[in-house]
């Protein structure tokens, strides 16, 4: 099966499934569990913070990063298209009672600091008190620039805002840029980085920050039904996520600037070559194909893809040249039919 439809389809490697069997376990909520403690511990070195925490995915990650920061009726800006505002079911409102404050993001992912200064809350009781500002990088495959987060940092400092980083792909985004990790993570409060995307664990991501937040987020993950037992299973994927799958995302962004310009050979397809920054490629289709028919003849051929006009293909490790030379000669003899 090839699987373009996300990152999330990654399969761990043999490697991996071998550390999963004999990874050293214990009781994680008791804080007993050593392959967890290792991960952490390095995690938070390799990183530039204090502290980290294991969580079961990016979502409850970002959640307990926005209940640590804030309190209830309390505020956090972010941007129209941000995973933890459209895509995380609403959880910061539901379960923190926070409210979120969307902006409409720039073409490019970024948010607009006036934009983001003239929505910040006077002190008044009649408002939601402002105190955290979150970004996302990588944001629809786009990377935010570095001059811009040590920007945001400047903004975040002067109306004493906390910075959180929504960071499943942060990782995608340092490869892109040729920089070590800590030229982003060294602007932020608190960063959440998913191993279950274009690193390739099975489950799991990450939460940065100081000692005091992360011990409030620990508390908050075992409210919300967080707290894992023997989760060095899984923490042992983690490590060789984090330590041996960083290099190959080159691949992956290689791989999907192939895919685009293979795809501008068909009728009916275009991609912007030029927004192809990581792994992700957006590509218009025709309004006169069927995306839905298409998609399930190519369901047939043991090809995954989001039927849309405006589709999403995701490269990752399980992908390579060969698949998507196959996929577009699937493609070719589906429009035919």
């Amino acid at each position: 099966m090839i699987d373009f439809r996300s990152d999330t389809v990654t399969r761990p490697s043999e490697k991996m499934r071998t550390a999963i069997a004999s990874a050293l376990v214990g009781d994680d909520v008791y804080g007993d569990d050593p392959t967890v403690n290792h991960l952490e511990q390095f995690a938070a070195q390799r990183h530039g913070f204090a502290a980290a925490l294991f969580c079961s995915s990016g979502t409850q990650a970002n959640l307990l990063a926005l209940m640590a920061h804030c309190e209830r009726g309390d505020e956090y800006l972010c941007g129209q298209q941000a995973h933890n505002y459209k895509f995380e079911g609403g959880g910061a409102a539901v379960l923190g009672s926070i409210q979120p404050q969307p902006i409409e993001n720039e073409k490019d992912g970024t948010l607009d600091f006036a934009k983001l200064a003239a929505a910040i809350k006077p002190n008044d009781p009649h408002f939601a008190r402002t105190k955290l500002l979150s970004l996302e990088n990588t944001i629809n495959g786009k990377v935010l620039p570095l001059s811009y987060l040590a920007k945001a940092r400047e903004f975040v400092n002067q109306h004493n805002l906390k910075l959180h980083l929504d960071g499943a792909r942060v990782y995608n985004a340092a490869v892109a840029q040729n920089v070590d990790i800590t030229e982003i993570t060294q602007h932020f409060d608190s960063v959440s980085i998913c191993l279950s995307k274009g690193l390739g664990a099975p489950i799991g991501s990450l939460l940065l920050g100081d000692e005091q937040l992360i011990a409030k987020a620990r508390r908050w993950r075992k409210v919300l039904g967080g707290g894992m037992r023997q989760a060095g299973l899984l923490a042992a994927a983690g490590h060789i996520a984090l330590t041996e799958n960083v290099a190959r995302l080159a691949d992956d962004h290689a791989n999907a600037r192939y895919l685009g310009e293979c795809l501008n050979e068909l009728s009916g397809f275009e991609v912007n070559i030029n927004h192809i920054e990581t792994n992700m490629v957006f590509v218009k289709i025709d309004p006169s194909i069927d995306v839905h028919a298409l998609a399930s003849a190519l369901k047939q051929r043991d090809i995954l893809v989001s039927p849309s006009n405006l589709m999403r293909l995701v490269m990752h490790l399980d992908i390579n040249r060969s698949d998507i030379e196959l996929f577009i000669q699937c493609l070719k003899y589906s429009l035919k039919g």
